[in-house]
């Protein structure tokens, strides 16, 4: 028989990461490795646990993370994304909790572009007088 599996998308800045739960004792896998051996900053693994504490679930699911572009920021932040839309397939009921803590909605602040005549989105060369 199969095992009961609950996907979510995440996406932050350049990153997306395909998430599955599984019921289990709450390990956390990126990309085939562990969150520790994957993620250099314990801040990172904390952002990526707020889904599964603002609901009461960590230690509950295993989850699994396909993780793909940016950086290790927008990664952890699209992990997160993921995690909060799986757990709201899970259970409806924990639409409130993620709504208040803000998980549910998907960051939309990305990488200004590099505007002609200048050095950056909207660094300007050095200004000379003469």
């Amino acid at each position: 028989m199969a095992q009961v599996q609950y996907i979510g998308t995440g996406r932050r800045k350049s990153s997306v990461a395909r998430v599955r739960l599984v019921p289990g004792e709450g390990k956390i896998v990126i990309n085939n490795r562990s969150i520790e051996e994957y993620l250099p900053f314990e801040t990172l693994h904390l952002i990526i646990n707020q889904p599964l504490e603002a609901t009461q679930t960590k230690g509950s699911y295993d989850v699994f993370v396909n993780v793909n572009g940016g950086g290790f920021t927008g990664q952890a932040g699209a992990i997160r994304h993921g995690i909060a839309r799986a757990l709201l397939s899970v259970d409806p009921d924990f639409r409130p909790a993620l709504k208040s803590a803000g998980l549910l909605t998907r960051d939309p602040r990305m990488k200004e572009r590099k505007k002609y005549g200048l050095k950056g989105a909207r660094r300007a060369p050095q200004f000379s007088k003469r």
